[in-house]
């Protein structure tokens, strides 16, 4: 049996594109094709975009309860298929088959959570100056919205972005990352079961230019929300505001872990791995760097190693492997490149090999790395995504956080102590979106805004309370019921 075949999803169907050109999207461990989706062009957006301007009227008066309730039904849709739908996680993106549910997960916590919305979509009231004047603020969806989601989180981050959009009242053209399609094409299938009528939710594959470009250059698209690398992001970011239009950015990060000298180094350890080699170091949470305080430095570089000597790599679809490929030739080559760089301007302890043999030759293997560097080399300051760790030694306290704030990234941040007056030091001294105390960069949970700083991002947050916020714009009311003239400020 041949792998599918899949068009675009536009006006609540799989059309038949006009376009000829195609690609393919594959196992990252073994090579193995599992689809094929056509490359779209500027005229199958402009397509796309018609069909979600032609729903958003009667999407838009839909009561929003209504709107939730097909994202809860969603939710119980994946819930019953989470083992499936884990499953292919793993085998087009990579990531071990527990990371791989976990991310099915993640997204039905967030359908569960933002479902919610539907019920509440709060706005503000506040007393007049006046007599006999009632004020408030409502929210309205903004309308149609451009997502520009990546590869690392192929069924989560999809899901943050629809799920917020829809509850709030808008339609969509999508724009998956081309490594991972067919878990996209999943989500939107199951919406489609789940209820969502046809036009709200469209979906076009292909590069980001022409693509993602025109979500960010026509100005029918009314917001964007994008998700991926820096460069990448400027570029729609600009593109876009030619056209005054707002985009979410949340792109990358250099994550440190602090280890002072008071810390559980086992748990120290034990984080700094998971939040390293997880998903073979792709995530924006990763972390990058593990900044441990000079008089344990030893001990914990000790334990690091020791503990890499049974670290497997390997299928992660077998439930003993805990790290698996990286999702495809281009990021293997350019974690590749940094491991070089780093040779050349840092001590390398363990790994910086593309792994070989029978179990690896067929997929994009890098051993889990770790170098010991001094802060301000490039592996120390860049993102590499992938499964490469800065060790950094560390005076104290204070040399630490000068340390981990020095990067152009600001999205995560971890600090491993007993001292309860350094936790919370570490909270205001930390310049990040989010910061954890005693566990790894990693494992933001979807009630809580999620997001960064400086180049991470230009503020805005995703999930939590604040999910809504990019997908809506606030009225202000005010209802005068005097009867008669009533001037502010005032004003005789």
């Amino acid at each position: 049996m041949g792998a599918a075949t899949y068009g675009f999803f536009i006006d609540g169907a799989w059309t038949t594109p006009k376009t000829k050109a195609r690609f393919e999207t594959t196992n990252p461990a073994t090579g193995e094709v599992l689809a094929t989706f056509p490359q779209g062009t500027t005229a199958d957006v402009v397509t796309a975009i018609a069909a979600a301007e032609a729903a958003l009227p009667a999407w838009k008066a839909t009561p929003a309860p209504a709107r939730g309730a097909i994202a809860l039904r969603a939710a119980e849709l994946m819930r019953a298929r989470k083992k499936e739908l884990g499953a292919l996680v793993t085998a087009e993106m990579g990531k071990v088959l527990t990371e791989g549910n976990g991310d099915v997960q993640e997204a039905i916590d967030f359908f569960e959570y933002i479902a919610g919305e539907g019920r509440r979509l709060l706005g503000e009231t506040t007393p007049s100056e006046l007599r006999d004047k009632f004020c408030m603020t409502v929210r309205q969806p903004i309308g149609v919205v451009g997502l520009i989601t990546p590869w690392n989180f192929p069924i989560a981050i999809p899901v943050w972005k629809i799920g917020a959009a829809m509850v709030a009242g808008n339609t969509m053209v999508f724009k998956p990352a081309s490594a991972t399609p067919l878990c996209a094409a999943r989500v939107v299938e199951i919406l489609t079961e789940a209820g969502l009528p046809k036009g709200v939710l469209n979906m076009v594959t292909g590069p980001g230019d022409p693509v993602g470009m025109e979500l960010a250059n026509n100005p029918r698209v009314r917001a964007v929300s994008f998700t991926g690398s820096v460069d990448v992001g400027r570029t729609v970011y600009t593109a876009a505001a030619a056209h005054l239009k707002p985009v979410e950015l949340e792109m990358g990060g250099k994550n440190p872990q602090i280890v002072m000298d008071d810390a559980n180094l086992d748990l120290a350890v034990e984080g700094a791995l998971f939040g390293a080699f997880g998903t073979a170091g792709q995530r924006c949470t990763a972390t990058s760097r593990l900044i441990v305080h000079e008089k344990v430095y030893e001990q914990v570089k000790k334990k690091l190693l020791k503990a890499l000597e049974t670290f497997t790599i390997g299928d992660p679809s077998d439930p003993g492997v805990k790290m698996g490929p990286l999702c495809s030739k281009q990021q293997c080559e350019t974690v590749l490149r940094y491991i070089e760089v780093g040779k050349k301007e840092a001590s390398l302890l363990v790994g910086g090999t593309r792994l070989s043999g029978k179990a690896y030759d067929r997929g994009f293997f890098v051993s889990p790395t770790i170098f010991e560097t001094a802060h301000g080399t490039r592996i120390s300051k860049e993102e590499i995504f992938g499964p490469v760790l800065s060790l950094i030694k560390a005076k104290d306290y204070a040399d630490a956080v000068r340390i981990a704030n020095d990067v152009d990234y600001g999205l995560s941040s971890s600090l491993y102590t007993r001292n309860v007056n350094l936790a919370f030091r570490a909270i205001k001294d930390f310049e990040t979106g989010i910061t954890y105390i005693n566990a790894p960069t990693i494992g933001a949970e979807v009630h809580l805004p999620f997001g960064g700083i400086k180049h991470t991002g230009n503020g805005g947050r995703e999930a939590g309370t604040t999910a809504i916020d990019e997908f809506t714009e606030f009225k202000t009311v005010f209802v005068d019921y005097s009867d008669r003239l009533q001037k502010a400020q005032g004003i005789q």
